[in-house]
């Protein structure tokens, strides 16, 4: 779906196409944002502005080296886009880059950068919420790597916009026991205990 904004027009691939591109990559990768939340759903239910790739922090340069054609704008601070240098190691609370194929196209893919520590994944609001990077992802049957959808709803739920909640909505339903138990727990971790999701997360599944 192409859409407008300050820095110029998102026309984002669908996610077979990202994937195929991502697919070189010889680092852990995942579709993350909506899409991930409706691979784990199984089917589409709204419409997506933009496509996230969500990358370990350690690895962000070989997504330089794979789209070494391309522009990158990393978000620094957030709400303001600066150029990307060749082999510059971000900071660490720059979180998002936008990518797109040259000036005068439109943006097309959204890189996210996740933290680790040692031999684990950290939570960027919550250092004590943490998993090993293996458990993060899932594939779809085509072999497309997305981002976990307790993960996923772990980041929405810190300020959930409508189509936040629509996500919630239509993922818990798919969500088993210990999926619910963990991404239960750690939205009471890192937001409170009386979060509305975790509430309904806690609840006795329906049927």
């Amino acid at each position: 779906m192409r859409t407008e904004t300050p820095w110029g027009p998102w026309d984002p691939p669908p996610p077979d196409e990202a994937a195929r591109l991502f697919a070189p990559l010889r680092v852990p990768w995942w579709i993350a944002g909506g899409y991930a939340v409706e691979f784990a759903v199984g089917h589409p239910f709204r419409d997506h502005a933009d496509i996230d790739v969500l990358l370990l922090r350690r690895d962000q340069l070989a997504a330089q080296r794979l789209l070494a054609g391309w522009e990158w704008w990393a978000a620094d601070p957030p709400g303001t886009l600066r150029p990307w240098l060749r082999g510059e190691v971000l900071p660490p609370h720059v979180h998002d880059i936008w990518c797109r194929p040259g000036p005068a196209a439109p943006w097309r893919i959204q890189l996210m950068l996740d933290d680790t520590e040692g031999d684990d994944w950290v939570f960027r609001r919550d250092p004590r919420i943490r998993l090993p990077p293996a458990r993060l992802g899932r594939l779809t049957a085509d072999g497309v790597p997305y981002l976990c959808p307790e993960v996923q709803l772990l980041y929405k739920a810190g300020a959930p916009r409508p189509k936040d909640e629509e996500d919630f909505a239509e993922a818990l339903p798919v969500l088993d026991a210990d999926q619910r138990a963990w991404l239960a727990g750690a939205i009471a971790l890192a937001e409170d205990a009386g979060h509305p999701w975790a509430v309904r997360l806690r609840a006795r599944p329906a049927g």
